[in-house]
């Protein structure tokens, strides 16, 4: 049998994946926290300058400064205001850059060493990168602390999303991953919490790091992904790792034995194998593409949705909060044989896509408070929702279309797409200069054309996981091939 079948026989979600999940789940609390952290670390209070005259250095303008909040962060401590302002935001930056790099990195490092050893050394230097942030004697230590946390924090919870998938059957991959979007989310709102409680920004950053210590202790004894076990060829670990599985599960009775993996002698699969394919390369150039459009349309509604004015502890939790409702949503459709992976992602994104492009032609004046429920606000915010639950789909979604053996590479490459298009969000708001639409415009069709493009993808709902590349050349598997080149081959198109 393979490990889809021992999976039925030993519990799909028995009670051991249950307690692996829940744990893995509540993990994307630190990961959020560490993620928002320079919200709050780098907040500039409210300023006044008690001098007539105009400071000529920063030196000078220092002695004059007075801050009207009783918080503290980078800014108080080291001033950072005016001239000095954009190392705030540049501390962010080097945190993205930083998930980028990570995103690239462990994917493919997973994949050759093993899940579990990459994401506990992820862990392990993601909790001292974190209290190094919080004891950094100055800004430049700081802000190499950041890029180091994007770094390992990225990668981590990338390698940490598919260890969750891989404990449990391909039956409960839907739900497993939206719990994980869904429960980042709330991490956000928890870390506005916890900020309101602490003003203090090395206390602050301290507290949100500790999590990171008892997840890495909690994490010490789970065993390898059976699944990646299997695509190694290592057929009698993965056994024993089902073994253990079943008798946590209180399956003891159950004897699992695998048939060989196909394709499981040649080792050594990598980034490169994504293009050397040409399935592969079909499909990540389009998933590439959704990730860098779902990234690009969701931080750049959160920047044109307007700004928020008053508590800044009430903004991030209602940040957090707002997608909250996109995760039943698509929990609920991409499991339905009518509308699945595919076409429930593609509709949330033309549905993104035409929230935004139909903004244009409401009148800029329209609020809440004048009583109108259709205008700019409203429908920004439903395409904030809707692209929310497209973020969630293309995880799920990419992680089924991937075999086991390139399942983190694929992701790593899909993620730093992501990542690309985060970095450039920022930038489009300044279109609006050209015209107050034109930032909706381009945003709607990023929306629309990926949201096209999603429905060249095969859908994956109740089709069996690919563990080795060699999978997706068997009738099976295949499905791109035979709507472009019905009746050709499979062995045509893999290179050997």
């Amino acid at each position: 049998m393979d490990v889809d079948s021992a999976l039925l026989l030993v519990g799909e979600f028995g009670r051991y994946q249950k307690q692996l999940t829940v744990t893995f789940v509540l993990l994307q609390i630190y990961v959020a926290c560490q993620s928002v952290l320079i919200v709050l670390v780098g907040a500039q209070p409210e300023y006044r300058i008690n001098t007539l005259e105009v400071p000529s250095t920063h030196e000078e303008l220092v002695k004059h400064v007075v801050f009207e909040e009783d918080i503290t962060s980078i800014a108080t401590e080291w001033y950072l205001i005016r001239q000095e302002a954009y190392k705030v935001n540049l501390a962010g930056s080097l945190f993205f850059v930083g998930l980028l790099i990570g995103n690239v990195l462990f994917g493919p490092l997973s994949d050759r060493f093993g899940r579990k050893p990459i994401f506990l050394t992820g862990l392990f230097l993601d909790v001292v990168f974190g209290f190094m942030t919080a004891v950094a004697p100055n800004y430049e230590v700081f802000a190499v602390s950041r890029l180091l946390v994007g770094l390992v924090n990225g990668g981590m919870a990338l390698v940490a999303f598919v260890l969750t998938q891989e404990f449990v059957g391909k039956s409960y991959w839907a739900l497993t991953g939206s719990l994980t979007n869904l429960v980042f989310a709330v991490g956000i709102a928890a870390f506005s919490v916890i900020g309101y409680y602490i003003r203090d920004w090395r206390t602050l950053a301290a507290v949100a790091n500790c999590p990171g210590v008892v997840f890495f202790l909690l994490f010490i004894t789970i065993p390898e992904s059976p699944r990646w076990l299997y695509s190694q060829g290592r057929t009698q670990e993965a056994e024993e790792g089902l073994q253990y599985i079943a008798q946590r599960n209180g399956n003891e009775k159950i004897f699992v034995q695998l048939k060989p993996c196909a394709g499981t002698m040649r080792v050594g699969h990598g980034v490169m194998d994504l293009v050397r394919y040409p399935t592969l390369r079909w499909r990540t150039a389009i998933l590439m593409y959704v990730w860098y459009v779902c990234s690009l349309v969701y931080y750049g509604l959160t920047l044109n949705a307007g700004e928020l004015k008053g508590n800044r502890y009430l903004n991030i939790a209602l940040y957090g909060l707002v997608e909250v409702p996109a995760f039943p949503l698509c929990l609920y459709f991409i499991d339905k044989s009518w509308s699945g992976r595919r076409k429930t992602m593609t509709a949330f994104l033309l549905f993104a896509g035409v929230a935004c492009i139909s903004t244009m032609f409401l009148p800029r004046h329209l609020d809440f408070d004048m009583g109108f429920l259709l205008n700019v606000t409203s429908l920004t915010l439903c395409g904030k929702l809707a692209v929310s639950a497209a973020f969630n789909i293309v995880y799920v979604f990419t992680a089924e279309l991937y075999p086991t053996v390139i399942r983190n590479a694929g992701l790593g490459i899909c993620s730093m797409s992501c990542r690309i298009g985060g970095i450039l969000a920022p930038f489009v708001p300044s279109l609006k200069t050209l015209n107050p639409s034109m930032p909706f415009i381009v945003f709607g069709i990023a929306g629309m054309s990926g949201g096209f493009l999603g429905l060249l993808l095969p859908e994956t709902l109740n089709k069996p996981i690919a563990e080795s590349i060699e999978d997706l050349h068997t009738p099976a598997y295949q499905r791109l091939e035979d709507k472009r080149k019905k009746g050709v081959g499979s062995q045509e198109n893999v290179k050997s």
